[in-house]
């Protein structure tokens, strides 16, 4: 595949201080499975389809999960927006929130308040 995402030189060195520290056995290449692990989140791809030019699946997934729960990826993340400075404008993308079927009855069965002032129905 030509249209891999690799992360250059530059942009590890600028993310590494953020990374735990590897405790006995060393890690496999940061470089090839964080690569990989924004390949697939950007790509929307389930982990077991991502190119094998990054490694196993199994390790991208397992990295992401430990990572994300020791919080390393909202280290860098806030790292990388405070460098960036205050935005001009801010944007808000919901294409992708969906109500359950059942959020529409929720009102009318009392289940969820309603903190409009609009007169109910009869």
């Amino acid at each position: 595949m030509s249209d891999l995402l690799w992360l250059s030189e530059a942009q590890m060195r600028r993310i590494e201080p953020y990374f735990p520290l590897s405790h006995g056995v060393p890690r496999v290449d940061d470089r090839r499975i964080i690569s990989g692990i924004i390949f697939v989140i950007r790509n929307g791809l389930r982990w077991r389809d991502a190119p094998a030019d990054y490694g196993p699946p199994k390790t991208i997934y397992n990295r992401f999960i430990r990572w994300s729960r020791l919080g390393v990826f909202n280290k860098i993340f806030a790292a990388l927006a405070a460098k960036g400075g205050k935005p001009d404008q801010l944007m808000i993308d919901a294409t992708h929130l969906k109500a359950h079927r059942t959020a529409a009855s929720l009102l009318k069965k009392g289940m969820f308040p309603d903190v409009s002032d609009a007169p109910r129905a009869a």
